[in-house]
């Protein structure tokens, strides 16, 4: 859909604000939700997940992480994650943390489709939906990835009206 012309300035600004700082907003937005639900983990009972994400340690690891082991793990793992994306320090290490937690996440999906779908694939519980929604944090945390060496999202020029 094109611009109608008189709009074409108001935009271009736009498009360029989002393009110098939208890389900037979904780190911190990234990290806001890391440090948000690796911080609720050290509470017991705040974290609707934990019980899924103790068992899938768990089951991952073939018992040898605990459930009394695998959720503070678990809490300190995001929350370093949350403070790397918000500070933009380490962040090619953070980003690989954040990757492989990633991996962990989607697990349950696997090893407790009774749990995360009503009827699968197409209708997925609370639960699963709480997992799902990750690829969205991940397809995310790509981007950000992208900047890593450098890159930078640009806005073509404005088209010049004759």
């Amino acid at each position: 859909m094109s611009v109608p012309s008189r709009l074409e300035p108001v935009d271009f600004r736009i498009t360029a604000w989002m393009a110098r700082n939208g890389v900037t907003l979904t780190r911190l937005a990234l990290g806001i939700v890391f440090v948000w639900f690796g911080a609720i983990k050290f509470v017991p009972g705040w974290s609707p997940a934990a019980d899924l994400a103790t068992r899938t340690i768990e089951r991952l690891t073939l018992g040898v992480v605990e459930p009394s082991l695998a959720l503070p793990l678990l809490a300190v793992w995001e929350t370093l994650i949350g403070v790397g994306l918000i500070t933009g320090q380490f962040l090619r290490l953070t980003l690989l943390l954040l990757f492989i937690q990633m991996s962990g996440t989607m697990l349950p999906l696997l090893f407790f489709p009774s749990e995360t779908f009503a009827a699968f694939p197409h209708s997925p519980t609370l639960e699963g939906q709480y997992v799902i929604k990750n690829l969205v944090l991940v397809g995310a945390a790509i981007v950000v990835g992208s900047t890593v060496r450098g890159g930078k999202l640009q806005v073509p020029p404005p088209k010049v009206s004759n």
